[in-house]
């Protein structure tokens, strides 16, 4: 499987090559025997052999900095608040919202979740939902840590509120009672005050959760050296999650700057300094209606915060603001401002992250763009898989942009095992190169009948390759748990893994993901490599939408040359599809939409991804 991946994507000098290497890697009493036996040997004293080997590969051992590089956001409708209170009372809804939802996590009150589309009615491991709220990813010198802290923990019954570039905390329970929503907001406009005194203002500390994580890390031992700086980290380590009360960007407010300001805050200047990284689940709030949440990706996938989100969208517009009823606590303790020390060291690494943040910020070429021409249903009715459709495009439109196709991720979930998070569906077929030629080099010279077998050849194998993902038979886990089982037992490297094809395999330059919503809001994140795109769609009835980034330091890229190469293309396969489809004989297959969605949003941080 691996070498049918990759052998289109490379010369065929260096696939005889690799060829040669995986056929002694595989050959009987081989290095790739005993490392499978040695796996065999951990499957049986381990709920899930892989997820150890895939979180330190996906996330903890990347050295990136979290935002655009790993961080994904889910971008909330434009809210249109009248004044500054109409913000602090969607914060304060939304907050009374979130503490319904972690009701129903601690109490373990969530139904479970079942597949759809293929092989549906299967049920999910639910674990990523449990770790909503009660992680942090600490940052380590070589590798980070993700800190569970045990659910329903009373240590976990505050919140940090940043605003100005401070950072607040807000006790949830006090005098053994829970905040109702009024408390919370009163509690939010002394935090807004508190915060416009300049002369107790601090340092921007939140900036160094946007660095490098191995600078980030340094600077936290330096900081961790004085008493007031740990007890501040402490109980930000600890806290449930993180609201941002954000100023007004100044930014025209259109779906790609919210975007922006979701993953990045616009940087040092804008709200990139009124953020904490680390912090699973952040919740911004602009007094100019850009709202939305921002992840630390490595607790739970991309489903699991549409879950989330979609239930506090829906709590937000269904259930009324209870801010006319009295206080429950008489006399509210003030929130309490974090403090810091801060010496002519912390202050060159606070200005050293504002700059690389800054860099960051200029680098990345985002388009957000709604296709309005049709949705998902026209591709349901071609008897089409939406998602298979879709990914052919995103290859069609990448060939046209450069005359070739490359190593591509497409997340898939894995939930149907205990602690399952994702494989990947390597989308980028020989079928669908078959296919992409057809619609330009080959385009004048094939018939139309031979142009849409060909696309239902590419979305075939498409459907297949999901199926086998979703159900562990994709490659990328095993290949990544061998790799990793011959470190544990001090083997030198396999050939295999210092190959140049696998090198280069694992260099995702498109990573793609399905993140569909049942409500007005859509995700989005950064490209995984330094010349790649990251592409993220929502399916909806009669439009697609697509967040698309890419790095303007890459002159291989273009997100607006891209978009238009999308657009292009699926006019051209619409086109196809009127003119002459006839599904094919393996077509029932690819007619049940494969459901991806539980999986979706694992921005392929890899390898970075």
């Amino acid at each position: 499987m691996y070498l049918t991946s990759i052998k289109h994507l490379v010369k065929e000098e260096q696939y005889q090559k690799t060829k040669s290497i995986v056929e002694k890697f595989g050959e009987p009493g081989g290095t790739g025997e005993l490392l499978q036996e040695k796996l065999l040997e951990k499957s049986i004293n381990t709920h899930n052999w892989v997820y150890d080997y895939w979180l330190d590969d996906m996330y903890l051992n990347q050295r990136l900095a979290l935002p655009v590089n790993s961080n994904p956001a889910m971008v909330f409708p434009k809210q249109d608040f009248r004044d500054h209170k109409d913000s602090l009372k969607f914060a304060a809804h939304l907050i009374t919202g979130v503490l319904e939802y972690k009701k129903h996590i601690d109490t373990r009150a969530l139904p479970v979740d079942f597949s759809r589309g293929q092989l549906a009615g299967t049920p999910l491991c639910m674990k990523q939902y449990y770790r909503l709220f009660n992680t942090y990813r600490l940052p380590g010198l070589k590798r980070d840590t993700l800190v569970i802290h045990e659910t329903g923990s009373t240590e976990q019954e505050h919140i940090i509120v940043a605003c100005k570039n401070q950072f607040f905390v807000m006790d949830l329970v006090v005098k053994e009672k829970p905040l109702r929503e009024m408390d919370i907001l009163s509690q939010l406009e002394k935090i807004v005050k508190m915060a416009e005194n300049t002369e107790e203002r601090q340092p921007p500390f939140g900036l160094l959760t946007s660095d490098g994580r191995t600078e980030w890390a340094q600077a936290r031992d330096v900081l961790i050296k004085d008493s007031v700086n740990r007890e501040s980290l402490a109980v930000i380590e600890k806290c449930l999650c993180v609201v941002c009360l954000d100023d007004p960007s100044g930014m025209e407010v259109g779906d790609t700057s919210r975007a922006l300001l979701m993953l990045h805050g616009g940087g040092h200047e804008k709200m990139g300094a009124n953020r904490w990284y680390d912090k699973p689940m952040q919740f911004v709030v602009g007094e100019d209606g850009v709202c939305g949440t921002v992840c630390e990706h490595s607790p739970f996938e991309g489903i699991v915060l549409v879950a989330c989100t979609e239930y506090l969208m829906k709590f937000m517009t269904g259930s009324p603001s209870k801010i006319g009823r009295a206080t429950s606590v008489s006399e509210l303790p003030a929130p309490r401002r974090l403090l810091w020390k801060t010496t002519p060291h912390i202050q060159g690494l606070l200005k050293a992250s504002a700059e690389r943040l800054q860099r960051l910020v200029r680098d990345l070429d985002m388009d957000v763009h709604k296709f309005e021409v049709y949705g998902k249903e026209f591709i349901k009715k071609q008897k089409m898989s939406p998602d298979a459709y879709i990914q052919v495009s995103l290859q069609l439109a990448f060939y046209r942009c450069n005359g070739r196709l490359v190593s591509t991720y497409e997340s898939a979930s894995i939930r149907r095992f205990h602690e399952g998070r994702v494989d990947n569906i390597r989308s980028a077929t020989p079928e669908t190169l078959a296919f992409v030629k057809a619609m330009t080099d080959e385009k004048t010279s094939l018939s139309d009948s031979e142009k849409i077998k060909r696309l239902w050849d590419a979305i075939n194998a498409q459907t297949n390759s999901t199926i086998a993902a979703i159900t562990g038979m994709g490659i990328d886990n095993h290949l990544l748990g061998l790799r990793e089982i011959s470190q544990e037992i001090h083997m030198e490297m396999p050939e295999i893994f210092t190959d140049e094809t696998y090198v280069a395999s694992n260099q995702f330059i498109l990573s793609t993901s399905q993140v569909p919503t049942t409500v007005e809001m859509f995700c989005c994140y950064g490209p995984v490599v330094p010349n790649g795109y990251g592409c993220c769609y929502n399916p909806q009835a009669d439009h697609l939408l697509f967040s698309v980034t890419s790095f303007h330091g890459s002159t291989e890229t273009s997100s607006a040359v891209f978009i238009k190469a999308l657009d292009e293309g699926l006019v051209e396969m619409r086109d196809l599809c009127k003119t002459s489809n006839k599904p094919q004989s393996n077509a029932a297959a690819a007619s049940k939409a494969v459901e991806k969605s539980q999986g979706a949003g694992s921005n392929s941080s890899s390898h970075r991804e």
